[in-house]
């Protein structure tokens, strides 16, 4: 985005003092020694990444962590100074990422062995780096049996410095997959035993994410990762309850319209009015992360305090709603959510989860600090 000030009518309010609170939560279900791990990758969950870790910051997080070299280049930037992992680092990105002390997480024989070569060419001394295992997710990740091979090859490159050491669990949050989540974090516990008894320098182990810091809290180790929690959604209706909603999408109403019987609205005639009916078109679409699986009633807005379903297609720009009734004029505010319930709604009547509806907000819309 430029740094000409977005004009969007429509936009994502952000409540710093709900991320605050989340973040605090989160710490206090944590021994006091152990390190928190905020991930803002992906815009930050769709929010804003550089406003998210400028918070993160005076909340005094030891760590961030964004998927990508340009997300981390971009908080760099911005004046973030935190330490910060990139999860799915790129060779071909080296040099930028070590330009920005950026720490790359090396996941394979492929990555590490070109981060050698990059650093000793470099004269790299003691670059902070970190390790990822595979212990079930089958994504990214070394073995466990190729432990030995990396502790010879970092006891041999003194240009690197063994960071962390971390792995991903499959299905915390899943406490019908409780039994394989136990197999992740035993594996990792041997990991952790016979890397420990290798090096004499502190290394950070870390395994939990959101769902790990509440179901398992012996998977905590010296770090943990929270992701989605800080966002205001726990692993179940109880735990998003103790959570603040940090961030509400609001447009206004651009056009009313009635449509007599017989006659049709939007792409392809999808609604076909059965009676009069007053509608509201209203200035955000799929391009702005609306899906089009919640067109033809099965999503909805809210104007007024009213529900108000969406009728025919989502266009690129724009939805239009059903208003029958409703006492409204051109201009009102609509809200599209404000909480975490109508977040997971949304999710649900467009098949996904609150990850994609919340990331998929577009960076079009216009971020409002509150």
């Amino acid at each position: 985005m430029s740094s000409i000030e977005n004009p969007h009518v429509s936009v994502l309010e952000l409540d710093m003092n709900a991320l605050a609170h989340n973040i605090s939560y989160f710490k206090n279900k944590l021994q006091s020694s152990t390190k928190l791990l905020a991930v803002v990758k992906a815009y930050a969950y769709g929010h804003d990444a550089t406003q998210v870790s400028l918070v993160l910051e005076k909340n005094k997080v030891d760590y961030l962590a964004v998927a990508y070299t340009y997300e981390g280049i971009s908080l760099r930037k911005s004046g973030i100074k935190t330490p910060i992992l990139v999860l799915h680092a790129q060779i071909q990105n080296y040099a930028l990422l070590t330009e920005h002390n950026l720490e790359p997480n090396l996941y394979s024989h492929a990555t590490l062995n070109a981060f050698i070569e990059f650093a000793n060419k470099n004269k790299l001394d003691n670059y902070p780096v970190h390790i990822k295992f595979n212990t079930g997710l089958n994504r990214l990740g070394f073995t466990p049996n190729e432990v030995p091979k990396l502790i010879k090859t970092f006891q041999e490159n003194n240009n690197l410095k063994l960071q962390s050491v971390f792995s991903h669990l499959a299905a915390s949050e899943d406490l019908n997959e409780k039994e394989f989540t136990l197999q992740q974090i035993e594996k990792f516990k041997d990991i952790k035993q016979n890397i420990s008894d290798a090096f004499s320098h502190t290394i950070d182990f870390h395994l939990s994410n959101t769902s790990g810091i509440i179901n398992f809290l012996e998977a905590e180790h010296d770090m943990v990762r929270l992701g989605i929690g800080m966002y205001g959604f726990g692993n179940t209706p109880k735990e998003t309850s103790k959570l603040k909603n940090v961030s509400s999408l609001k447009t206004i109403i651009s056009q009313i319209h009635t449509i007599s019987p017989g006659e049709s609205l939007g792409y392809n005639r999808a609604f076909i009015a059965e009676k009069e009916t007053k509608t509201a078109t209203l200035p955000i679409g799929h391009a702005d992360g609306i899906s089009r699986e919640l067109g033809n009633g099965k999503g909805s807005v809210l104007i007024n305090d009213t529900i108000c379903p969406i009728i025919g297609n989502v266009c690129m720009d724009m939805i239009m709603v059903d208003i029958t009734g409703v006492s409204c004029t051109e201009r009102d505010q609509v809200v599209i959510f404000n909480n975490q319930t109508m977040v997971n709604e949304l999710a649900k009547n467009s098949n996904t989860i609150s990850y994609e509806i919340i990331t998929g907000i577009s960076q079009r819309i216009s971020r409002k600090i509150i």
